[in-house]
C-alpha cells in the first residue's frame, strides 16, 4: 500500500500536449499504470509500465500519442500526452501495486490509487 499524488492536469486545446505526474510514497507491486474515467463512463485503462521502465503497455486509443514512463529513483510516474483530443477529457488516475496475476489493463490488479487529476481538452 502506497500513497499516490497526481498532478499536471488542466485545460488544453485539441492537438495540444500535457504531462501528468504521479508521486508514489514507495514501491509496490511490479508495475504502475494510468487509468481515466469520464462522467457516466467506466474507468478505462490508458497505459502501464514496469518499475524497471522496460515494459510498457498502451490502450489502442492512445498508442502513438501518449507515452508512459517512470523515474524509479524518485518513484515518479509520468504520462506524456500529445495530440490531445476532446475524447481524452476525463479524470486521470495513477495506480500502483500491479500484480502479474492480472493483466496490466485490469484495475483489479492494482492495490493503490491516487485521487485523480482532471484533464479537459477543448475543441
Amino acid at each position: 500500500q502506497v500513497q499516490l499524488v497526481e498532478s499536471g492536469g488542466g485545460l488544453v486545446q485539441a492537438g495540444g500536449s500535457l504531462r501528468l505526474s504521479c508521486v508514489a510514497s514507495g514501491r509496490s507491486g511490479y508495475f504502475m499504470g494510468w487509468f481515466r474515467q469520464a462522467p457516466g463512463k467506466e474507468r478505462e485503462f490508458v497505459a502501464a509500465v514496469t518499475w524497471s521502465g522496460v515494459q510498457t503497455s498502451y490502450a489502442e486509443s492512445v498508442k502513438g500519442r501518449f507515452t508512459i514512463s517512470i523515474d524509479n529513483a524518485k518513484n515518479v510516474l509520468y504520462l506524456q500526452m500529445n495530440s490531445l483530443k476532446p475524447e481524452d477529457t476525463a479524470v486521470y488516475y495513477c495506480a500502483a501495486g500491479g500484480s502479474y496475476v492480472y493483466r496490466s489493463s485490469s484495475p483489479n490488479g492494482y492495490g493503490s490509487w491516487g485521487q485523480g487529476t482532471q484533464v479537459t481538452v477543448s475543441s
